[in-house]
């Protein structure tokens, strides 16, 4: 009888509205995030407001245009695994904050990686640590060599 293959666990994670747009618009860390969600080294999990607020944010803050924008979502609805939080979250002052928390918690996810100083601050939620993109980063990378 053959051994069976060790299992991995697969890390998850919720990213910030601001970690997809720093992917979308400059590359470097955050791209690196959603190219390991898109290798199945990690899990990204995001909800509609999550995916809407970061579309928003490339349109109106970046001048992204409708064919660009209709592909940005594309590629995001791609490496992401949907949730659809079912309860409401009011600990950040920022109601987009809340939105993030309400995935990370619906989803189970294992980290919230975000550069948003708000988030950052509160350390952790409901037990799901907080932490920069960068950091995580180079913590996932320190796991899979």
């Amino acid at each position: 009888m053959a051994p069976r293959a060790a299992r991995t666990l697969v890390v998850s994670a919720t990213l910030d509205t601001n970690v997809y747009v720093s992917a979308l618009q400059f590359g470097g860390i955050a791209a690196r995030l959603m190219e390991m969600a898109r290798a199945g080294k990690m899990r990204l999990d995001a909800s509609d407001a999550i995916l809407d607020e970061t579309i928003g944010v490339l349109r109106d803050k970046f001048g992204w245009e409708g064919y660009a924008l209709h592909f940005a979502r594309l590629q995001l609805q791609r490496v992401t695994s949907r949730v659809k939080p079912t309860r409401m979250i009011e600990v950040a002052d920022d109601p987009d904050d809340n939105r993030i928390l309400e995935c990370a918690s619906e989803a189970g996810s294992d980290f919230i990686v975000t550069n948003d100083e708000d988030l950052l601050r509160l350390g952790d939620h409901e037990g799901t640590p907080i932490v920069r993109a960068a950091d995580f980063l180079q913590q996932r990378l320190d796991l899979d060599p």
